[in-house]
């Protein structure tokens, strides 16, 4: 949506008109999938831990990487995803203090759906 303002900002200055732009474009920005909404930062940390889980810096590596975070990103908004992932890491929390992060049914269904996303995106983006 920054673009179709900037677009309508540049309109209004007489560069280019925004009148041939209908809601049909609000409408089909909105129908994409979750991709658009992962962080670059966010995208190249799990990309570099990745390819360090994968053997290092390849070519073929970083690719499949990119790959797997583009296919979770398709199944899961990133507020799903950080949420999954903070859960997963917190819940390994010994004791009482871990509970909170353990026990909760949201916990387990967004850890459970991470772990599927990032299973289906290993067997789609991998050369095996």
């Amino acid at each position: 949506m920054k673009q179709y303002a900037l677009l309508c900002f540049i309109g209004s200055l007489g560069l280019s008109g925004c009148a041939g732009l209908s809601d049909t474009h609000a409408e089909s920005v909105g129908q994409q999938s979750f991709i658009n909404q992962y962080p670059t930062r966010e995208r190249v940390e799990y990309v570099l831990n990745c390819v360090a889980k994968h053997g290092g810096l390849t070519y073929v590596n970083q690719y499949a990487c990119g790959c797997k975070l583009d296919k979770i990103a398709e199944t899961l908004s990133f507020n799903d995803y950080e949420e999954a992932s903070t859960y997963g890491l917190m819940s390994k929390t010994p004791g009482e203090a871990g509970a909170v992060f353990r026990d909760p049914t949201r916990a387990k269904t967004l850890k459970k759906r991470l772990k599927e996303a990032e299973d289906l995106a290993e067997s789609n983006c991998f050369v095996q």
